[in-house]
């Protein structure tokens, strides 16, 4: 048996060892930890203290947009299908009012440097309410000139005139929502996207000067092979995008009831998810994309790579991005804000959203204000899933412990996977392997003081493969 044959059975082995539910560690601690005990006081409080003088760093805003024209039935997101423009209206007038809530409380001595627009669809917007929204976010906010101002894009309402219209609100990357091209894979999924109309959005796009384009695909869904989704990869490679995301379908019908709507027997098997997982990273790779870890590829030449060879990548709400050291704000329904201190998400309901803003206070339901403990190991996390590598001295210079002592209960839950060749543990630094970029969620969980906890117990994560 060939080296390259022995090799592919062993990882698909450690594959299917690992595939567990666990968090994606977009925060540490993750939503699931988040208190109602924290509410809008204590989040403005918090916001005070961020803007004392001598506090200059940027900040970087989220816009959620909670509505979207049809329902997908693989969405994981907080959205409301809805087409009712007065419905619509209304939620962005209590968006105006919960910005200039913000504005009064953030030091305009900072500068915005990122903005990202999701949701939902933030194409659902007209062209007019698009240039409207963001018109008044820059009446109110100081951006930097070369900020990062991006938008999630679906391209089956999409006209010139948005792409237009975004162009001129200064956006300057657009993230593509596709998922899959193949026709049965859309209808299976409530989604028919022809890939001309996909085509066209992007073409638009980079006509009008969008410096960046990402793609998101998703494995794991209805009616999917290995077979059906390397064409859907062939036709993803023709567009050349900056970016791809191929994320792994979350199937949880117990917190997601559309979810019901997918005939679990369509689903594709375990081994065949394996398939499309292995297929994937070796066609982007070939195809030239740096494999940034867990789903993400990029352009050896684009940011993301770049930041994360300079060691400045970072990981937030929205995934990978070059942007390390912003403070988040959100704003809408269910948005969520982060603090070098604190987590404070919105309400995820438009009455309870409404309710807040009417009373003239932030929209917080819920928070979390982060020990010593959550920061250091929100640290170690953050440096394996983004550098790839952790090196003692340095980080133990920075938090001062003695790291082996103080992670000796992480280290211990990742004997197995050192000894599986995810990750290498010397005396001086922990090092992840190729193979560990697979599993950089496993890796993390090692260091996740709160997954034993009772809380943690029921099912709320997606599997990790």
């Amino acid at each position: 048996m060939s080296t390259l044959i022995t090799e592919e059975i062993r990882l698909r082995q450690l594959l299917q060892k690992y595939d567990k539910p666990g968090p994606r560690y977009t925060s540490y601690p993750t939503a699931p930890q988040f208190n109602p005990a924290f509410g809008a006081e204590e989040f403005a409080d918090e916001i005070a203290w961020t803007n004392l003088p001598g506090t200059s760093s940027d900040i970087s805003l989220y816009v959620h947009f909670p509505f979207c024209d049809t329902l997908c039935y693989f969405c994981g997101c907080t959205m409301l299908v809805s087409n009712n423009r007065a419905r619509i209206k209304k939620y962005i007038e209590y968006l105006k009012r919960e910005i200039d809530i913000y504005a009064s409380l953030i030091s305009p001595r900072r500068r915005v440097a990122q903005m990202h627009w999701g949701g939902g669809t933030p194409t659902h917007l007209t062209p007019d309410e698009i240039a409207d929204i963001a018109a008044y976010i820059r009446a109110r906010f100081y951006f930097r000139d070369n900020a990062e101002i991006s938008v999630e894009v679906d391209p089956r309402e999409m006209t010139y005139e948005h792409v237009r219209a975004l162009h001129d609100s200064g956006f300057n990357r657009a993230s593509i929502g596709v998922q899959d091209f193949d026709p049965a894979v859309q209808k299976a999924v409530n989604r028919i996207q022809p890939e001309e109309i996909t085509r066209q959005v992007t073409e638009w796009c980079r006509d009008l000067g969008m410096t960046s384009i990402n793609m998101d695909m998703i494995y794991g869904l209805p009616m999917q092979t290995a077979t059906s989704f390397e064409k859907t990869l062939d036709t993803l490679l023709t567009f050349s995008p900056d970016r791809v995301a191929v994320y792994n379908f979350a199937y949880v019908p117990w917190l997601k009831p559309h979810h019901q709507l997918i005939d679990p027997k369509t689903l594709p098997s375990p081994e065949t998810k394996l398939n499309i997982l292995l297929m994937t990273i070796g066609k982007m790779k070939e195809a030239g994309y740096t494999y940034i870890g867990m789903d993400h590829f990029a352009k050896e030449t684009d940011e993301l790579a770049i930041a994360q060879q300079t060691h400045t990548l970072h990981r937030s709400f929205q995934g990978y991005t070059t942007k390390a050291g912003c403070d988040l704000y959100g704003f809408g329904m269910s948005a969520i804000s982060c603090l070098r201190n604190v987590y404070a998400q919105n309400a995820k309901t438009l009455d309870g959203y409404y309710a807040a803003i009417d009373k003239g206070n932030l929209a917080t339901e819920a928070g979390y204000r982060l020990k010593r403990d959550d920061h250091i190991r929100g640290s170690a996390i953050l440096k394996l899933m983004c550098e790839l590598e952790l090196w003692k001295g340095e980080f133990e210079q920075t938090h001062g412990i003695v790291f082996d002592k103080y992670f000796a209960d992480a280290l211990k839950n990742l004997e197995p996977l050192v000894q599986d060749g995810l990750i290498v543990h010397r005396p001086y630094a922990l090092l992840v392997t190729p193979e560990g970029r697979l599993l950089l969620r496993n890796i993390a969980m090692c260091f996740d003081a709160y997954l034993s906890a009772p809380k943690e117990s029921a099912p709320m994560y997606s599997q990790t493969v």
